[in-house]
């Protein structure tokens, strides 16, 4: 009898043991079973820190899903041009793609409201700027752009916050307006059709094209990112006069973009997945890249040799003063545009007062504490 209760009992252990090894010591894949791997190619080289975002996604992606699912990053130019992702997604040519809604303005005018919206949009920054598209309606509109206006079966999904943005490197200073207004400026996106109507001569380049121009002279100023983005392009070594702010891209985001079919195949857990590491990677390497930056900057000044200025007000406010004109027309002429401009302006227009009335002032405590060391002469003086 005690050999037989012996036995039962080691039978129950055995099972008990099985239970929680299977529940609590899953191996990351079960026998005969094959990881999903998405290939998704960015509009960026790989040197740049904008393709960190992507490697930082796919990294915490394969974690998150204990390597069930893997994403193959690419970078700009590996399967189709930088500019062919979105329509590459769609036709299925590659899985996803890492790029940014500025780039397709050409297609519609309400892609810049979705990437890099002037005033950002209506002074909001990019807490409120994701705030719009998760609590103020921001991320039905984002898929009833992509799936029902430009017709791409794609799910987009914000992933990458890139700015504020600069306004540039100068080959000399500029006083106002009127002195500025005579160069010759790269600038891509909705801001290029602002500064054309507000009067500049505007040149549409790629991110590649930039410095060869430069130093040929066919550019007098041109735009990018700012910080360390632009030294890594080199900036530094054709122009030494860089200004700062801009008020053309204060929100700066791109996407992540998947081919629908695919997204509709991958089980729902994978695809909460996706949409969490998407999240956490926005924000996570949101302040990685502003600490980049302000080495960057750091190294700008003190060994390149950089002269940083503030950027005059009175070309901040013409911008602003355009581009007003410009949405009210855009909006007038085409529903959804004006859809997607009345729900950014609503929920600036709650939260913005809110935030000006009760947070602190960035500059406040700042200027306390590093008025000093502030870049810019300008802003000294």
């Amino acid at each position: 009898m005690r050999k037989r209760v012996t036995s039962r009992f080691r039978m129950v252990v055995a099972m008990l043991v099985g239970v929680t090894i299977s529940v609590f010591g899953a191996q990351p894949l079960q026998a005969g079973t094959r990881a999903t791997t998405l290939k998704v190619q960015a509009s960026w080289p790989s040197g740049l820190t904008l393709y960190d975002n992507l490697k930082m996604f796919a990294e915490r992606v394969e974690k998150m899903s204990n390597g069930r699912l893997k994403i193959e990053h690419l970078p700009g130019g590996a399967v189709v041009g930088p500019f062919e992702v979105l329509d590459a997604t769609h036709r299925g040519v590659i899985d996803g793609a890492h790029s940014g809604a500025a780039y397709w303005v050409g297609k519609h005018k309400a892609a810049g409201l979705l990437a890099n919206c002037p005033a950002g949009p209506f002074g909001m920054d990019y807490i409120d700027w994701f705030g719009w598209v998760y609590e103020g309606g921001g991320w039905e509109l984002y898929q009833e752009f992509y799936q029902q206006v430009l017709k791409m079966n794609v799910v987009a999904i914000p992933i990458l916050p890139a700015g504020p943005q600069a306004l540039g490197w100068f080959k000399r200073t500029v006083k106002d307006w009127e002195d500025f207004k005579g160069m010759k400026y790269r600038i891509p996106g909705i801001a290029a059709d602002v500064f054309k109507e507000a009067g500049m001569s505007v040149v549409t380049l790629p991110g590649a094209e930039i410095l060869p121009a430069a130093e040929r002279g066919v550019i007098d100023a041109a735009e990018w990112v700012g910080g360390i983005e632009d030294m890594r392009l080199g900036f530094h070594n054709v122009w030494k006069v860089h200004y700062a702010p801009g008020i053309h891209e204060p929100a700066t985001v791109a996407d992540l973009y998947l081919n629908k079919d695919v997204w509709d195949k991958i089980p729902p857990d994978l695809q909460e997945i996706i949409k969490a590491a998407a999240t956490e990677t926005f924000f996570r390497w949101f302040v990685r890249f502003h600490k980049q930056n302000a080495e960057a900057y750091k190294e700008l000044v003190e060994k390149h040799n950089v002269q940083v200025y503030r950027t005059p007000d009175d070309i901040l406010l013409r911008f602003l003063e355009t581009w007003d004109q410009i949405a009210e027309r855009e909006a007038a002429r085409d529903p959804f545009f004006k859809k997607v401009l009345d729900s950014q302006r609503q929920y600036a227009g709650l939260l913005v007062p809110y935030r000006l009335s009760t947070w602190p002032m960035y500059e406040f405590a700042g200027n306390y504490y590093w008025k000093d060391r502030i870049y810019g002469r300008a802003a000294k003086e």
